[in-house]
Parts: C-alpha cells; structure tokens; sequence
C-alpha cells in the first residue's frame, strides 16, 4: 500500500488537523508495515496558485511552453503523479473561513487536470482516479458536524464535490471541532479524534488479519 499525506496547515506542529493526520498515517502503515508514506506539507511548500501561464500552459505541447509554464505544468505533473501512485490518501486542513486552507485549494485546483484526472464523453464527466481510499481530517475551532451552525460547513461539502469529480468517492471524515472552545473542549476533540482514527485503522487491519488466517 502507498500512502499519500497531504497537510495544510500553517500552524506546524500546533496543527490538530496536522497532528490527527499524521497519526492516522502513521497506524496505517504500523497495520501494513509494507506501506510506503509519501508527505505533501503544503504549509511548507505550497503549490502556486494558478494565474495565466499555468492556464495556458497545461493547454501547450511541451516543447512549445515557455520556461514558466514549463515549471508550473511540471509542479502540476508532480502532484498529479502522487495521486496515481497512492492507494490511500490523507488530507488535512483547518476550518478556515467557512472552508478550506488557501494552499490545499491551490493543491485541488493543480490535481483536477483535465485528460489526466477527469475526462468528458458522451455520459458526461468521468473521474480517473478511482478505487482508491481518501480519509479527510478537518479541524474546527467551532461544531460545524450538526447544530446551528452546520450549514456553514463549506469545506466537507465542497471536498466531497471536487473528490468525486477526479474519481475519489469512497471518502471518511475525522473531525477535530470545538478546539476553540476552551482546553476541555480541545482535549474531548483530541479524543474523539483519536477513537475515530483508531476504529478506522481497526476496519483496515481486519480484512488483512482474515486474509492471513485464510492462507
């Protein structure tokens, strides 16, 4: 299994979302230890936002873009050769703004390649990377999950949106929310986090103990 992380967050090692997703990552592969980790920190390195020479450039044979597009299309390349390679993708982003981090939608933005990602034919649009598992830890200073503010929630919903549009449709949400709301607040959504982590690598493990009982 190749695992794809990918984080987002400027806060570093203050990052739940950070932190939750690294574990995540790390239980994963402690349950495949044939596992390989591949870690995208946007925060760190984050992939320029489009503008005109990337727009044009993914459009222009290679040998015809000038130097920058050829950058841009290359940082673009990368990213979407880490998505075919992955059988398991990571994503981490705080709640910022009713949405997601800036970088991780500039990350979005260079993945959804037409003709490489997603393609159009007669039925409409078609998604390229499918089969694959997508986890997605969003942290949350306040409750977005239900309660009066739920409908203020863009993020999920938008992910889930342009997930399935490159083929990415089997899609578990880890939430970290209410860590706003004081240290006692912050602790339960640490540990709730925890548990949900702990039960989704438990999902992962059993069909591999079953088949080693089988064999």
């Amino acid at each position: 299994m190749s695992i794809l992380l990918v984080t987002s967050s400027p806060r570093g090692s203050a990052s739940h979302s950070t932190r939750i997703a690294t574990d995540l990552a790390h239980k994963l592969q402690d349950a495949d230890p044939s596992a390989s980790l591949v870690v995208r920190d946007l925060a760190a390195n984050p992939l320029p936002h489009i503008d005109s020479d990337y727009a044009a450039g993914i459009y222009t044979p290679a040998d015809k873009r000038n130097a920058r597009q050829a950058e841009l299309v290359s940082a673009s390349d990368t990213a979407v050769d880490e998505l075919f390679a992955a059988d398991t993708i990571i994503l981490a982003t705080g709640f910022i703004n009713f949405g997601i981090s800036s970088t991780l939608k500039s990350w979005i933005d260079h993945v959804a390649r037409a003709g490489r990602t997603f393609s159009y034919d007669k039925d409409g649009p078609k998604g390229h990377l499918t089969g694959k598992k997508v986890y997605i830890v969003l942290a949350s200073g306040g409750v977005y999950s239900d309660g009066p503010a739920a409908g203020m929630d863009h993020a999920i919903p938008y992910l889930r949106t342009a997930l399935a549009f490159i083929g990415l449709t089997d899609v578990e949400i880890i939430r970290v929310e209410g860590v706003g709301m004081g240290p006692e607040a912050t602790d339960s959504a640490l540990k709730k986090a925890t548990a949900r982590v702990t039960s989704l690598v438990s999902a992962v493990r059993s069909p591999h103990l079953a088949t080693a009982v089988a064999a």
